[in-house]
């Protein structure tokens, strides 16, 4: 038996990258796997038929998290569609890097609305069904930028860092009924984004990060696993660093 076999899981911008990782790593371990995607629907589609391959029920929805109502929509779809919802997993997230002199207030806005209110959304949608079941975990993707900052990313650590907050204050509010909820914290993990940049300058970050490597995304996907499963039954409220000791 997988580790997260009986559970029904909803993984938030799971096309690509790290969210993919997660749904596949949750699909190894025997969860069924609802997602969302948003602009990559053939990466979506595709996906679907890959985590249905490993035997569970996988099914992928097109959804805007940033979207309070469409989040509500989407929760109450997964839940008539899957019969319950034990994992969320917010992972939906963009980047707008820029000085903060050059920054634009959309940047700012857009930033905050898909990496922060997104998480509001899902977890204030999904809170209900958790509460009744008396159980749930939820997993926040939060980033090593949102507890130590960074030049040029002013709007993207912000958000990060209110996740951590949120994170928090979830978990002290619905600690009580048995529900659960942590951050990861990825450093720099190397997927198809980091594939296009210039070599030297990611080699760059590399030999700078202790362990002189860029993290997996199946990396970031087995902490999802442990914080998902009945191995964290006691661990709420906390937020759990993976990034090659780059920031301790």
């Amino acid at each position: 038996m997988g580790l997260l076999s009986g559970k029904t899981a909803l993984v938030t911008g799971a096309s690509k990258g790290i969210g993919k990782a997660i749904a596949i790593k949750y699909a190894q371990e025997g969860a069924n796997v609802a997602f969302t995607y948003l602009s990559s629907v053939e990466k979506g589609q595709a996906l679907e038929a890959e985590l249905a391959a490993f035997g569970i029920k996988a099914k992928g929805y097109r959804s805007d998290a940033s979207d309070f109502k469409a989040a509500e929509e989407l929760v109450n779809a997964v839940v008539a569609d899957f019969g319950t919802l034990d994992i969320l997993v917010n992972n939906a997230g963009i980047t707008r890097d820029n000085l903060l002199m050059r920054m634009t207030e959309e940047s700012w806005d857009e930033i905050m609305n898909i990496n922060l209110k997104s998480c509001f959304n899902t977890v204030k949608a999904a809170t209900r069904t958790m509460m009744k079941a008396k159980s749930g975990s939820i997993i926040n993707m939060t980033s090593v930028v949102g507890a130590k900052g960074n030049a040029g990313q002013a709007n993207y650590a912000a958000s990060k860092a209110g996740i951590i907050g949120f994170t928090k204050s979830v978990a002290l509010e619905l600690g009580s009924r048995n529900i659960r909820c942590n951050a990861i914290a990825p450093g720099f993990i190397e997927t198809e984004m980091t594939e296009v940049l210039d070599e030297k300058t990611v080699q760059g970050w590399r030999e700078a990060i202790p362990m002189k490597r860029g993290g997996k995304p199946e990396e970031i996907a087995d902490a999802c696993v442990f914080l998902g499963s009945d191995m964290s039954t006691y661990v709420s409220g906390q937020v759990l660093h993976v990034n090659g000791a780059m920031y301790t």
